[in-house]
């Protein structure tokens, strides 16, 4: 029977399957069809490290400009009308949807406020938290520490960075949840649109009422800062901050639920590998690092193409996405050897689960130290800590994220 790639593999790219367990899959593509036009996902999907990096540095042909944006352009103008909203936001330059020379304006204003010494005076902060959170969901004896520490850890950190008062900051995964929902495809559902819009929505205006009670009252945290520079007029505009606020409560969320609780799982998961880390408390950095590669939080971004590129002689045209499939570029052997062997003293482990170049997490070390902090104390406190249910249930509905639905464990 003639070999028909489009055939084989679009229909187990979207199923259910495949996004609770990508890795057989991702490994064909990379052998067999590294660079991947899927109709099905509606963009090229890239699964070799190399070519990944490529796609990272070279913002002159991948853009990150309205990238997001495109996932309205497959449907019929009459139907398309609808998200305007959608598409207004995501027109608008921001942190993560911008390229130099504009985001090199932004990042370098943002990247301040994440500093290792920003992040090393907030430790303090998380480390209460973090007991405050176990203090609270331990009185059973068991915890789902999904929602118990790994959301609720950086909802209140990152709250309170950026100003949100206590009784609001629940607010904001739903937003997340519901403007994430659509990433990680080109062609995803309008109801995904719909909801995605209606979040962009309540949350741009929430945002401007902090926007403009901030011009009014200014305070010691984030939004502050971000609407005085905003006031001066040269080095962002409200739409922008708008945007780029919006980046930063959900990039910040997300990401990090993914990698506190990811990494208690896999640990548990590979108890060997928990017993040498118990052994050796030097391990720790190592250790979540190899977790960050393992499963990595962020499992594809996007990129727009700018002008024509060919790679591994396929043309990719101007105005086409091209998706990094960065859990397949993790599990690449060309620079992982054994890439599904989990091994906390791996070495090297140039993962790219924060990204590479230009667009590198700009919360990375704050997420590093949320998530030591967490594992290191979870581990300390709960020394016979053990799966209730060792069958992982991975959320579905969210192409772009590896991320745990319920982590539940015996204390």
């Amino acid at each position: 029977m003639h070999y028909n790639p489009s055939v084989y593999f679009d229909p187990l790219l979207v199923a259910d399957n495949f996004l609770a367990n990508p890795y057989p899959l991702l490994h064909q593509l990379r052998e067999r069809e590294p660079v991947y036009w899927s109709d099905s996902v509606g963009g090229w999907l890239l699964t070799r490290y190399d070519d990944i990096v490529v796609t990272m540095k070279d913002a002159a042909h991948f853009s990150n400009e309205n990238r997001l944006g495109q996932a309205v352009a497959y449907l019929p103008p009459e139907r398309r009308a609808k998200y305007k909203p959608f598409e207004d936001h995501y027109k608008t330059k921001g942190l993560l949807h911008s390229d130099p020379p504009d985001h090199t304006r932004m990042r370098s204003l943002i990247t301040k406020e994440f500093t290792p010494k920003v992040v090393e005076d907030i430790k303090p902060r998380i480390r209460k938290a973090v007991n405050d959170l176990l203090d609270t969901g331990s009185a059973q004896g068991q915890m789902d520490l999904v929602p118990d520490l790994a959301a609720a850890l950086p909802v209140n950190i990152f709250g309170e960075i950026l100003g949100v008062p206590t009784e609001d900051r629940h607010l904001f995964k739903t937003w997340t949840d519901g403007i994430l929902g659509f990433q990680g495809s080109n062609k995803p559902s309008e109801a995904d649109l719909t909801l995605a819009q209606q979040c962009l929505i309540d949350l741009r205006a929430y945002l401007m009422e902090m926007v403009i009670e901030r011009r009014r009252q200014p305070r010691v945290d984030l939004m502050s800062k971000l609407v005085a520079v905003e006031a001066s007029g040269q080095r962002l505009t409200e739409a922008e901050l708008l945007n780029t606020g919006v980046t930063l409560f959900t990039a910040g969320h997300e990401t990090t639920v993914a990698f506190i609780s990811n990494s208690i799982y896999t640990l548990l998961s590979h108890p060997e590998q928990l017993n040498l880390l118990r052994q050796n408390h030097d391990l720790l950095g190592s250790a979540l690092e190899e977790c960050l590669r393992f499963e990595s939080p962020v499992s594809r971004q996007t990129r727009l193409m700018k002008a024509d590129v060919e790679m591994d002689g396929k043309l990719i045209r101007k105005g086409e996405i091209v998706i990094q499939m960065l859990n397949a570029a993790n599990r690449d052997p060309k620079y992982f050897p054994q890439p599904d062997n989990f091994d906390i003293r791996r070495e090297p482990n140039r993962h790219m689960a924060f990204g590479q170049g230009i667009h590198f997490c700009a919360g990375a070390t704050l997420a590093r130290a949320e998530a030591t902090i967490a594992v290191e104390t979870v581990l300390k406190r709960f020394p016979n800590l053990e799966l209730l249910e060792q069958t992982p249930q991975w959320v579905t509905e969210k192409r772009n994220s590896r991320v745990l639905r319920s982590l539940r464990v015996r204390l």
